[in-house]
């Protein structure tokens, strides 16, 4: 619906890993290395496209279909494409990407992923600007994939 306003939400997920900077971002920088943690849910969500490009001005584009109605009714196709703004090697990343489901816009956020050395490991900040379309009710819903997927991330982190 054009007519109802959108709406604005922010969150911020910090979590500490193991391991050093580089390594977690490696995470994000490298194909491999995010296939192995971004993605939806492989029980219930089977990839139909993905792209990437880890340079700034570069397009990441993740595309799959839900198997199952647990989160979206059977078929519902989620679309994300992302936009890479800033890159500090070992230090920060700085995005927007948009989300569509079933092809119609839901959102857009600007994201800035921060990490820090820390005691025993990096530190990582992540804070999402996000902008809600046409009625979508988020219900806090993103800020919980965005930190499930932050923990897949750490759980898939080589030693």
């Amino acid at each position: 619906m054009p007519d109802t306003p959108a709406v604005h939400d922010r969150f911020t997920i910090e979590r500490v890993f193991p391991h050093a900077p580089a390594k977690v971002f490696a995470a994000f920088s490298t194909e491999d290395g995010k296939q192995r943690w971004f993605s939806g849910p492989n029980d219930m969500w089977e990839m139909v496209e993905r792209k990437f490009d880890f340079s700034v001005g570069g397009i990441e584009t993740i595309e799959g279909r839900w198997k199952s109605g647990q989160h979206h009714p059977e078929g519902t196709v989620t679309r994300m494409d992302l936009v890479y703004h800033d890159i500090v090697p070992d230090r920060r990343i700085v995005y927007a990407y948009r989300m569509a489901i079933d092809h119609k816009p839901i959102s857009v956020s600007m994201t800035s992923i921060e990490l820090m050395p820390a005691e025993g490991g990096t530190k990582l900040l992540l804070t999402e600007h996000g902008i809600y379309l046409d009625g979508y009710d988020d219900a806090g819903s993103r800020a919980h994939g965005v930190g499930w997927q932050i923990d897949k991330l750490g759980a898939t982190l080589p030693d």
